[in-house]
């Protein structure tokens, strides 16, 4: 019994610590105290959420204040220390808490603040690392849940000041990593994702992904799951493919295939193959596959694949891409590329028929015409700052929309002469009546 009392009385104490501390630091703020006092009060409040969830979950519940308090004085100190301490207690929160806490920092205007607070310290020469890698971890974990966290990165500058971060410190693996997560991030908005291949994020992650090495396997994932996200764009992936990069990629993943022998790197081989699953979506893409014999490579590699089932994902998606860049005939096959043969008695010397049979193997009978017509930045250019909305106005195409042809189709079972000799028994439909 007198346990238990100690315990309630300890965790009472430490929560009434942390309350006593946040009303300290909102003091601090109002009076523009000293910066070494709210450097003390935020490495107290810091030890205690690293050290205790029920400090943590006490931080982040209804009716706390203790978010706001954190984000007020990260707007307004001038202090390095206090600043990193804040920041420090920031990641610990969203980071131990799931999507609800990261969502909670967003309701109380965190997304714009962090955002702000980026633009700030980028005006250092050189800007401070440790200071880049704490706001670029957080905004990482908090951007998916900002709907607007796209728009609003475009209007801070954002974009260009973490991309020019990972151009100048490509060996600074601990500084690249957060940067590398915050790229996905932006690269969900299309228009971001156009204006960052413009600006040569591309052409940036591949000099990451390659060559073939096992270190850093963790930034080797997260580039790959950055570039698959960039390349759903078709400006973006236009440009890979005219770089060459399909080939690159290709010879990446039958060097993961041969040299990971325990399976340990599944995903990054799967991040690969997301890439060229991207980049094939449109018709230079696939031709380039075609080209690079990716076919033959992904068959090959998958045949390997089959007899350990945890790398069905490995077969699963290579075989989408197979399908997607196999190519198209009409059914029924009216070429020799069919697997039932019908011999026609006479073939025609000239004409459709004969055109169709001279075909070489490798030819498709089915011209792709899937995106010859949509040239550069279309993306951007009929993107407006609703884009979030898009979304919700989409239509399938597979839903019948017109009630005309929805309703059945009233045919008599006998023809309108055939019926002629009933018109005595219904006078009310022939006869005019009228006096």
């Amino acid at each position: 019994m007198s346990k238990l009392k100690v315990i309630s009385e300890k965790s009472l104490t430490n929560n009434s610590r942390v309350v006593g501390l946040l009303a300290q630091l909102e003091k601090i703020n109002t009076e523009s105290s000293e910066s070494d006092t709210a450097r003390y009060v935020t490495s107290k409040i810091l030890h205690l959420a690293q050290s205790q969830e029920k400090t943590r979950r006490e931080m982040t519940a209804k009716g706390s204040t203790g978010m706001e308090v954190l984000l007020s004085t990260l707007e307004n100190t001038k202090d390095l220390q206090t600043t990193l301490n804040i920041l420090s207690i920031l990641v610990e929160l969203v980071s131990a808490g799931g999507g609800r806490r990261a969502s909670f920092l967003v309701t109380k205007g965190g997304s714009q603040i962090l955002l702000q607070l980026l633009m700030n310290a980028s005006k250092e020469s050189p800007p401070n690392e440790e200071l880049m890698v704490q706001i670029h971890s957080i905004l990482a974990k908090i951007g998916p849940k900002d709907k607007k966290f796209g728009v609003k990165a475009r209007i801070n500058g954002a974009l260009t000041i973490t991309l020019n971060l990972v151009k100048q410190n490509l060996q600074n693996h601990r500084l690249v990593l957060p940067c590398l997560q915050l790229l996905r991030v932006y690269s969900a908005n299309s228009v971001n994702s156009v204006s960052l291949g413009k600006n040569g994020v591309v052409e940036l992650l591949f000099k990451i992904i390659g060559p073939f090495s096992k270190k850093n396997s963790g930034l080797m994932k997260v580039a790959l799951d950055t570039l698959a996200a960039l390349l759903k764009s078709k400006t973006n992936a236009r440009r890979a493919v005219d770089r060459g990069y399909v080939q690159v990629l290709l010879t990446i993943y039958v060097d993961w295939h041969r040299h990971d022998n325990r399976h340990r790197n599944m995903l990054i081989r799967k991040g690969i193959l997301q890439s060229l699953k991207s980049v094939t979506n449109i018709k230079l893409g696939r031709k380039a596959f075609i080209d690079a014999n990716g076919m033959k490579i992904l068959y090959n590699t998958s045949q390997e694949c089959l007899a350990v089932r945890t790398l069905d994902p490995l077969v699963n998606t290579s075989s989408l891409i197979m399908r997607k860049c196999f190519p198209k005939n009409r059914l029924p096959l009216p070429t020799i590329k069919s697997s039932f043969h019908f011999q026609l008695p006479v073939i025609p010397v000239t004409g459709p028929v004969a055109q169709l049979y001279s075909l070489p193997p490798e030819v498709d009978d089915v011209v792709d015409e899937s995106d010859d017509n949509d040239d550069i930045d279309l993306e951007a250019e009929n993107e407006t700052e609703n884009e979030d909305d898009v979304d919700q106005n989409f239509k399938n195409d597979d839903i019948e929309t017109d009630i005309n042809k929805l309703k059945p189709q009233q045919e008599p079972g006998r023809t309108i002469e055939e019926l002629k000799m009933y018109e005595h028994l219904f006078p009310e439909l022939v006869d005019d009546f009228q006096v």
